[in-house]
This record gives C-alpha cells, structure tokens and sequence, in this order.
C-alpha cells in the first residue's frame, strides 16, 4: 500500500471554530472528534454501527465506536498524524449525512420509514 501523504492536524481552537457549522452536534473530547447518536433500541444501534463500518472502510479511516443499546458513540482522530486532521472532518460529515439522512424531508419518491414507534431506529436532530 502507498504511503499516506501526511496531514495538518487541527489546533483545539481550529477544531472548535469548524464545529459550529455543518457538524454543530459533534465535540471535541480529549483529542477526538466525537458524535452520540440516540437510537430508539438495539436495531438501530447495529443498523448505525453497521452504516459507520461500511462509511469507514470505504474512507479507509476507522473511527472508534461504542454501541449500546440506546446509543453510539463516534470518537475520530487520525492516530498517525496525532490529533484531529481533514480525514476526521470529512468521515464525521459523510457519517453526519448518512445518519441524518431523511428522505420524506427531501419531497422526492422515497417516504422513509413511518412514523409509527414500532419503526424508529434513529433518534433525529431536529
């Protein structure tokens, strides 16, 4: 595998300034970019994990997760570089994305699951 060209890694404040737009539910904590995503039980705890893994994989970037039952927790950094670089950045919006993602929002042909409890899987930022 080729080496990886190496990253500028984020200053605190730096982090802390590009936190307040599109990834404004995330934090930093302790060197990390991390997110908590409420979900509505086990279901949508692996349904999430296993939507982060294939976002993950395909960035050949791995973040470290924490499924509970009512939760997952994303913690990204760049071990390699030492701190926060683009590669965090850019994997927490993809994932942002994917989970947030609701299609009867969007007004096209996809409706997205109903409404009725027996169907949540996620807990959405509204």
């Amino acid at each position: 595998m080729a080496k990886r060209k190496p990253l500028a890694v984020y200053t605190d404040a730096e982090v802390l300034a590009r936190l307040k737009g599109e990834l404004r539910h995330w934090r930093l904590d302790k060197g990390s970019l991390c997110r908590t995503y409420r979900t509505c039980g086990w279901k949508g705890t692996t349904m999430a994990v296993n939507a982060i893994a294939h976002l993950a994989e395909m960035a050949w970037h791995h973040p470290e997760l924490r499924a509970t039952y009512p939760a997952v927790e994303v913690r990204l950094d760049t071990h390699e570089a030492g701190g926060i670089t683009d590669r965090d950045f850019d994997l927490a919006a993809k994932i942002e994305s994917l989970l947030q993602w609701r299609p009867a929002k969007e007004g096209g042909a996809l409706e997205g699951t109903p409404a009725e409890p027996a169907h949540a899987y996620l807990v959405y930022d509204d």
